[in-house]
């Protein structure tokens, strides 16, 4: 491998490890960092791309953030691109929880400790919403899209139904509802 490889993979490996060190909260709480590193930092991606991983990172096995490096790590060097940014992401998480594990057993009791971990708690909810609304707000475009974003928030919400079932049915209607605009806008172009 040249140079110029290396340095690529150096650098979704880096910037992903960056991304992986800030993952209280979990995979969630990532979406608004990565959102900002690889869209309005790197440009490796743009917003509906990233709504798109978001989408197929929710329905294949593993967290939403390792799928998302996974999947721009690919895009931006192939095979070991994916490699790289998916240990970039991972790496500091292992050695966070470790860490972690190792202290908190023995100090999982002290009032210090559950207080530190009631304010993280809250900042990730904070985090989780404001990745919410940039999505809603890119990706609520139409009244077709407002109410399937209805839809799956009720079904969601009132049932214990898999988020996979949601996505599948969701697409499956982008699908049919995209060729129903389509139709339409065929027949408005055929009738004049």
């Amino acid at each position: 491998m040249d140079q110029s490889r290396w340095k690529t993979l150096w650098t979704l490996f880096w910037t992903f490890a960056k991304i992986g060190a800030m993952t209280f909260g979990g995979g969630y709480a990532m979406l608004p960092i990565l959102q900002r590193e690889i869209v309005e930092h790197r440009g490796w991606a743009t917003e509906e791309e990233m709504a798109d991983y978001y989408a197929i990172g929710q329905c294949t096995p593993g967290i939403i953030a390792v799928n998302v490096a996974t999947f721009i790590g690919r895009g931006q060097a192939g095979i070991p691109g994916a490699v790289a940014a998916t240990l970039g992401q991972v790496f500091p998480c292992l050695v966070i929880i470790s860490i972690i594990a190792g202290i908190l057993t023995n100090f999982a009791e002290l009032k210090v400790v559950q207080d530190a971990f009631a304010g993280i708690r809250a900042c990730v909810c904070v985090l989780i919403l404001n990745a919410v609304i940039k999505l809603f707000r890119t990706d609520v475009v139409d009244l077709a899209t407002f109410l399937l974003f209805l839809a799956v928030l009720a079904g969601a919400a009132l049932t214990n139904l898999s988020p996979v079932l949601f996505v599948v049915a969701a697409g499956a209607l982008g699908v049919v509802l995209r060729a129903l605009k389509l139709d339409g806008r065929a027949r408005k172009e055929g009738a004049k």
